[in-house]
């Protein structure tokens, strides 16, 4: 599982002429899912992303997580698998299958609004998607439950 994280101070997203999700400060969370994922991955990913110290204390230093007055908006992105390793044109053959996908997204999806206390909201899966941001920082995480050692 691949996510990009960025820290906000607003984010919406409209799918089909409506919107299905916003929220103000917190985290915009995009995920791509790979074709070997399983639960482990998502819980991996949910804990990192849930514990990620990018809010500023009161000092000025990154050193808080995300809190329940935040929120957090996620949306499907299985470009996040795109590889360039021949010419120009991305190469997606390592992204899950639609229908597994859609299982693994709905699945992290349920388990973050279980685990986060605060307004989850979401895209829509699979669809083209008009995405509103205004980042905070900006700051922006990559995250890949394959490679944990960066």
């Amino acid at each position: 599982m691949r996510s990009l994280v960025r820290r906000v101070f607003h984010a919406s997203v409209e799918a089909d002429g409506k919107k299905s999700g916003e929220i103000q400060q917190g985290l915009l969370v995009y995920v791509g899912f790979e074709a070997e994922d399983s639960e482990s991955d998502l819980e991996w990913c949910l804990k990192k992303i849930l514990g990620l110290r990018i809010f500023d204390d009161e000092t000025g230093k990154m050193n808080l997580s995300v809190n329940n007055e935040m929120g957090i908006l996620l949306v499907s992105q299985f470009t996040l698998w795109g590889t360039l390793k021949k010419g120009y044109r991305p190469s997606f053959n390592r992204a899950a299958m639609p229908e597994k996908a859609r299982n693994l997204y709905n699945m992290f999806l349920l388990s973050m609004q279980k685990s986060f206390l605060g307004d989850v909201q979401s895209g829509k899966f699979g669809a083209s998607m008009k995405i509103s941001v205004i980042e905070d920082g900006p700051v922006t995480i990559w995250m890949d439950s394959k490679n944990r050692t960066y």
